[in-house]
């Protein structure tokens, strides 16, 4: 089976001289659609700076990233910027719902960005995530566990092949953390998406078909 996302000896480091850090160093990783992957690791340990350069937030300072065969290290931000759009999809904690739209409006915008009807997939996703009626309500008006379904429905209404999800039950409670972890894996194995899910907890890893750690920004297979 394909990889969708292949990461080759990536190394980035942050400064120069005496101050330079290794935040990643040879990390070597892959996942096939249909796969849900976790990755865990304490506070610092480079999650997050794994999670933005293989999305193609920041550039890796060594190391070659494959999204769909295409090697993004070689791409001006522009396309760069249309790979993020077209292929990935992003979930953080904070849910990152725009205030001031109403959630119809939030998939609108989508829409509009995307230049093409997304209507028929964003009614499919509003109704498997049982969500159908927020439709009229703003963010604020949300519990936790609804803006976070609403931000999953969002990442995914433009069917991109990768899902990236950085800490996306961090602001939840146990049954909400859990509820949304089984969205995501259900999304992975029914709709044949790649979601790799970087989390503190532990506990939220019992569903994934692999789970990664990352120490000092070196990955490895957990024990």
């Amino acid at each position: 089976m394909d990889a969708v996302l292949e990461m080759t000896n990536i190394q980035k480091k942050f400064g120069t001289g005496h101050t330079e850090v290794d935040a990643l160093t040879d990390v070597n990783f892959s996942i096939n659609a249909g796969q849900f992957v976790s990755i865990v690791g304490p506070s610092g340990s480079g999650k997050s700076t794994f999670l933005t350069i293989a999305g193609g937030l920041q550039r890796q300072t060594f190391g070659e990233i494959l999204i769909n065969h295409t090697d993004i290290s070689k791409l001006n931000e522009k396309k760069r910027t249309q790979i993020r759009f077209d292929q990935l999809g992003f979930i953080l904690q904070s849910s990152n719902l725009i205030p001031f739209l109403k959630v119809s409006e939030q998939f609108a915008l989508v829409e509009k960005l995307a230049k093409k009807s997304l209507q028929e997939r964003v009614d499919m996703l509003l109704k498997s995530l049982d969500i159908e009626n927020l439709k009229a309500k703003y963010p604020k008006e949300l519990s936790g566990g609804e803006r976070q379904r609403v931000a999953i429905a969002r990442a995914l209404c433009n069917d991109p092949s990768v899902i990236l999800a950085d800490e996306p039950t961090a602001s939840l409670d146990s049954k909400h953390a859990f509820e949304v972890v089984k969205i995501l894996v259900r999304e992975a194995h029914d709709q044949n998406k790649a979601i790799i899910m970087v989390t503190h907890d532990e506990r939220m890893t019992k569903w994934s078909d692999q789970v990664y750690q990352i120490e000092d920004g070196r990955l490895s297979l957990a024990e």
